[in-house]
């Protein structure tokens, strides 16, 4: 019996599962439950971004290489459709590769490893937790930076 608990990251959050090996989305989508999120799973690209168009995901997890539509090129189509929540890339061969947030268009990349759950933990709940994206210098609305902007007036 699955439990309606809430993650650390907040209320339970819909989360879109991509990768075309089973065994790998079976495992990483226990994880993601057992922390409370809702996941729905798709076997490839094609797949995950028809999901994407008919729900409205919190997060995008996605393996890098897959047959009929990759990762990349996942993230591409779902960037281009407007979707402007995080995505998180897997690939056993990120560091190999030199697969960065840049190049991909991914907000945060996750080598496969023997440590993958808890980076990929942790990236997920700092992905929902994150905020509005980072003014630019002098547009900070903190107590400080008022005071601040105040003094050099």
């Amino acid at each position: 019996m699955r439990s309606s608990k809430t993650s650390a990251a907040g209320p339970s959050s819909l989360i879109l599962l991509v990768d075309d090996n089973k065994m790998g989305l079976a495992a990483r989508r226990a994880v993601l439950e057992e922390l409370g999120h809702t996941v729905v799973t798709a076997v490839n690209g094609v797949e995950g971004f028809a999901l994407a168009q008919e729900q409205g995901f919190d997060l995008v997890i996605t393996d890098w290489k897959m047959p009929k539509m990759n990762g990349i090129e996942l993230i591409r189509n779902l960037r281009e459709m407007g979707y402007a929540k995080p995505i998180v890339l897997l690939s056993g061969f990120a560091d190999h590769a030199g697969m960065s947030e840049e190049a991909t268009g991914a907000d945060a990349v996750v080598q496969k490893s023997a440590n993958e759950v808890q980076v990929l933990v942790s990236t997920v709940k700092r992905m929902l937790n994150r905020k509005a994206p980072k003014k630019g210098p002098g547009t900070a609305s903190s107590p400080a930076a008022k005071a601040a902007r105040h003094k050099a007036v």
